[in-house]
């Protein structure tokens, strides 16, 4: 297929986390507010006068400081993190609002709060609790900690403007950038996808680390040049996957996996556009911070639910979006020493496909994929699986 056009600028983008658009926003007088999970509305993180920062470590391979505060038996994710921070590579950071969900993420944020790290000024951290389960008090506990924690500590920091005015301003923008993703992912249901899971990857993560105001206009004319994209007229893939699981920002990962014959055509993973790409909906009369709570908590299928419906809801969403993407298999992969993910992994592996059909590769992974030999052949081997499979099937 022929190049896009704005696919090297995503590329640059995610070089860094202090990247050029990160530099111009701040250039601007405007305050960087750096996140790790969805649980943390980015919308809010991008009320006028700051912009949200889902924090990334590109790069990092030996996060040995970090594993020295934090240990080996953690998450390599929240280690990397750390390591970049002590790197110096987080000091445009104005503010880190942080949730107490994944415990190596709050212990790498902990680590912020109360060690001399980020070299800023300005620099805080602030915590919220996020609820186990969606009840009335859960969506007004999850709410009014919102209002205290992120919206309150903006105003009295930084001057932000917290009004419903303000909200609704930023809630518009959200959904401009979840219209303009879906519309650039919906190519991926196509029989003959007109664009990869690594081009999506990389234009979904530019739109959560960069100043979303900076980057409006690009992903507009992608999504005008994904109107006239012509697919390859021989496929280059042997199967078409959903990617599924824990904390995924590496773009690589994905890559790896279509040079082994798989085409990622659904990415419902950590930072992937399955979930936080679903634009807010403000309902007549409503409070818009009330619509933001609902629409977080409602939205996600973090394992950190854990009841048995919720548990077989999940299962049965990521059969419904294997049918939906007309995916062939599932991919599963969470990081080593991933409390929720690991779990999740294992009986995900178990019951998608006893109980819908589907063929799934399952694998424990390092945040940076040092073992890309050993993923290969098990890439390899998984596409291989159900290509025998679709033969049986007389496909």
């Amino acid at each position: 297929m022929k190049d896009l056009k704005h696919l090297i600028y995503f590329e640059d983008l995610l070089q860094e986390a202090n990247n050029a658009l990160v530099q111009q926003a701040k250039a601007e007088g405007k305050y960087a507010i750096g996140y790790t999970c969805y649980f943390m509305p980015e919308v809010l993180l991008d009320l006028p006068g700051c912009f949200s920062v889902r924090l990334r470590a590109p790069r990092c391979t030996s996060p040995d400081i970090a594993t020295y505060y934090m240990s080996a038996r953690v998450c390599h994710y929240g280690r990397s993190l750390f390591e970049r921070a002590l790197e110096g590579g987080f000091n445009f950071l104005d503010a880190q609002m942080a949730t107490e969900t994944c415990t190596v993420t709050c212990r790498f944020q902990e680590h912020l709060q109360r060690m001399d790290i980020i070299k800023n000024d300005n620099f805080f951290c602030e915590f919220i609790d996020v609820p186990f389960k969606r009840t009335e008090n859960n969506y007004e506990h999850y709410r009014e900690q919102l209002r205290y924690h992120v919206l309150g500590k903006l105003n009295e920091k930084f001057g932000i403007d917290v009004s419903d005015k303000a909200l609704m301003q930023a809630i518009e923008q959200h959904n401009e950038v979840c219209r303009l993703i879906n519309e650039i992912g919906d190519y991926r249901k196509l029989d003959n996808p007109t664009i990869t899971g690594y081009e999506f990857q990389v234009i979904q993560l530019a739109t959560l680390v960069c100043p979303k105001y900076l980057i409006l206009d690009k992903l507009r004319e992608t999504a005008e040049e994904m109107k006239t994209r012509e697919p390859d007229p021989k496929p280059n893939y042997r199967c078409k996957v959903v990617l599924a699981g824990s904390e995924n920002d590496d773009p690589d990962f994905t890559k790896l996996i279509e040079s082994c014959g798989a085409l990622v055509v659904c990415d419902r993973h950590c930072y992937g556009a399955v979930e936080s790409r679903q634009p807010i909906v403000v309902k007549e009369g409503q409070e818009p911070l009330d619509a933001i709570a609902r629409h977080y908590l409602d939205t996600s299928n973090c394992p950190r639910f854990m009841p048995q419906d919720e548990m077989r809801e999940r299962k049965r969403r990521l059969a419904e979006l294997v049918k939906e993407y007309k995916a062939d298999g599932l991919i599963i992969a969470s990081n080593k020493f991933c409390e929720y993910w690991s779990y999740e992994r294992v009986i995900d592996t178990v019951v998608m496909k006893r109980d819908f059909g589907i063929p799934v590769c399952s694998i424990e992974k390092e945040y940076i994929n040092s073992a890309s030999g050993q993923l290969r052949t098990r890439f390899q081997a998984f596409v291989e699986s159900v290509e025998i499979k679709k033969i049986q099937e007389g496909k």
